[in-house]
């Protein structure tokens, strides 16, 4: 109650919060979360996890920007994949059926699952080399008719 009335009498003690210690950090902008592909595979992990969904860790790749969703550590042998340089790494990535395997400096490896373009696409990073192919909607004589008594 007495620190209640010396607020409202305008007589509470003003203590500035110290800055050493403050463990707030600004908001993250989309041009700092860049990977920098010098460093161990757990450090990947954790900027790109760090960075999932805002404003989402990102690379090079065919000389457009393309943002890396949902990793993890792999800790197994190297699969079998298709090779994808990435700008700034010093191993090519692994495109697999699980997703995008990117290597550390330390040869470990991380998973990413999902990929997302600048134009907003987003794919499973597993179908990176098949994204362009589409896939003609064929539709049965009664889905035409359904079709045309929708229209």
């Amino acid at each position: 109650v007495e620190a209640v009335h010396l607020i409202a009498d305008g007589k509470a003690p003003r203590i500035p919060q110290p800055k050493e210690g403050a463990t707030y950090e600004g908001i993250q902008k989309k041009e700092n979360a860049e990977i920098s592909w010098d460093q161990p595979a757990a450090a990947l992990h954790n900027w790109i996890r760090g960075h999932d969904k805002v404003p989402g860790a990102w690379a090079t790749i065919d000389g457009q920007v393309v943002t890396f969703y949902g990793s993890s550590l792999l800790d197994a042998s190297v699969p079998a994949g298709q090779e994808l340089a990435i700008k700034g790494a010093s191993r090519p990535g692994l495109i697999t059926k699980n997703g995008l395997v990117v290597f550390g400096n330390d040869g470990k490896m991380v998973l990413v699952r999902n990929l997302q373009f600048e134009d907003g696409k987003m794919i499973p990073a597993s179908r990176y080399f098949s994204a362009d192919e589409t896939a003609a909607l064929e539709l049965t004589e009664q889905e035409k008719k359904m079709a045309e008594d929708i229209r």
